[in-house]
């Protein structure tokens, strides 16, 4: 049965809280009052609740709500993992405390996992908007300045090669219909393991492609058609085990059996498109020269990965996902949000920035300030028509005298100053709370990452500009 709030009281309780006030961080104890706060617990208790349809009447007694939501919080304010949450929640009582749970027994690894993937995006988007509500009442935030810009957040994939792809759908397929045979036993076709065969032609890939000085393309190429023939047989492999399982030649009286091999048919159904996407790909790029594939494939376990260039010297290509993240004063993050898509240009995303801050503060700010990708005549003239005063964005290649001058004017440069902090919030919410690399799986994954990376930086920078202000 799940609860809003931790009801049942333990012996050890009253020591937890009695131990904990002198250690705790000059942030915690307002962050603890900011996700007390009744909408947000009411926002996962909801969540948790779509879970099962009588989850909230029946059942044994659960983890309460507020304690699921303030144990997620907590793993993203350190960018632990879920085995050194559970590690650190039981042995230390600050961290007891602050997750409510008290003397109480610490949920394992396994089971907050699960709560992560309930308490989905739209979810954590609420509990983040209310967030930056309550920082409006306690007048932490006006909205009257606003700065934008984007950021990647990389999937977490090996880097991608059409050989690398090949061998990760070869040593997939494989390995599911080894359990398919494990299951269902040696009746109908037989699985043939081509995995040490795909190995040498993987490494004799690398070996070529290292090599310098002679030429390598007719080698190359031979050694991509022994590839691509071996992963081929594999897949057609694969699609008869499925007709098999489908037609009931490969089949389990026990329904658990059954269910198993059913869900292995599910899982070679999703990975052969994927392996055959790869192949088509690798073909054109190998034999006909062609790199602009349509809808290009760089991880089979993460197909939505973006291929983004972003002009870094230090990492030229990046693979996830873009994210943007705007914020206030006292580098209050606002909003946030994770493109399905890769924008053409960061020019496109300024007006609809401005209107999330609209939507979050009912005005528009007084200045917005941006890097240069931002630009355009139109986002400009756009923000200065809505009523906003100082569009602080430069344009870099201009050669309008009245513009230059515009651009060495003193709240020009002020503005562009302060919007260089949006490259530190940038780097604060990688290094401290693991933007840098999502770990969960899938589009929802990485959407669920970033929301609980932001809610973790903002409920710490509320915290502190509180702790400088006011006593708890």
């Amino acid at each position: 049965m799940i609860e809003a709030r931790r009801r049942q009281q333990t012996f050890g309780d009253g020591f937890v809280a009695d131990a904990v006030p002198d250690w705790q961080e000059a942030w915690m104890p307002h962050a603890d009052v900011l996700l007390a706060d009744d909408q947000i617990v009411a926002a996962v208790y909801e969540a948790l609740g779509r879970r099962h349809p009588q989850s909230r009447t029946r059942g044994r007694r659960g983890t309460s709500a507020e304690t699921v939501l303030r144990l997620l919080v907590l793993k993203h304010l350190r960018n632990w993992s879920y085995q050194t949450l559970e590690r650190e929640v039981r042995t230390n009582l600050l961290y007891r405390a602050f997750t409510r749970v008290g003397g109480g027994l610490t949920p394992d690894a396994k089971t907050m996992g699960r709560w992560g993937v309930a308490v989905g995006p739209e979810t954590i988007a609420a509990v983040h908007r209310r967030l930056v509500a309550l920082a409006q009442t306690h007048g932490v935030v006006e909205g009257r300045r606003m700065r934008v810009d984007t950021t990647v957040v990389e999937a977490n994939i090996h880097y991608p090669t059409d050989s690398s792809l090949l061998s990760d759908g070869v040593r997939v397929l494989t390995r599911t219909m080894q359990q398919i045979t494990t299951i269902a036993g040696r009746v109908g076709a037989r699985v043939r393991d081509r995995r040490r065969s795909v190995t040498r032609r993987l490494l004799e890939i690398m070996r070529l492609t290292r090599s310098k000085g002679v030429p390598r393309h007719e080698p190359l190429a031979k050694a991509y058609r022994r590839l691509l023939d071996a992963t081929s047989r594999v897949v057609g492999q694969a699609k008869q085990f499925a007709q098999e399982i489908e037609t009931g030649v490969k089949r389990r009286t026990d329904p658990l059996a059954q269910a198993a091999l059913d869900g292995l048919r599910q899982v070679v159904d999703t990975f052969v498109p994927r392996v055959q996407h790869v192949m088509r790909q690798a073909r054109a790029r190998i034999f006909d020269g062609d790199t602009h594939v349509p809808d290009k494939i760089v991880s089979l376990f993460e197909p939505s990965t973006d291929v983004i260039r972003k002009g870094k010297a230090s990492k030229p290509t990046e693979f996830g996902k873009v994210v943007k993240l705007q914020e206030a004063e006292h580098q209050i993050i606002t909003a946030y949000e994770v493109y399905a898509t890769r924008p053409k240009s960061d020019a496109e995303l300024l007006t609809p920035a401005l209107d999330a801050h609209a939507e979050t503060f009912g005005r528009l700010p007084r200045l917005v300030a941006a890097d240069a990708g931002f630009y355009s005549t139109r986002n400009e003239t756009a923000a200065h028509a809505r009523g906003v005063t100082r569009v602080c964005v430069p344009n870099r290649s201009t050669k309008d005298p009245a513009r230059r001058q515009q651009q060495k004017t003193r709240w020009f440069k002020q503005g562009q100053a302060w919007r260089t902090g949006c490259e530190g919030r940038i780097s604060v919410v990688k290094r401290r709370h693991g933007l840098a690399r999502c770990r969960y799986k899938g589009e929802a994954g990485m959407s669920r990452w970033v929301g609980l990376g932001v809610v973790a930086d903002t409920v710490i920078n509320i915290g502190r500009v509180l702790a400088t202000t006011r006593r708890p």
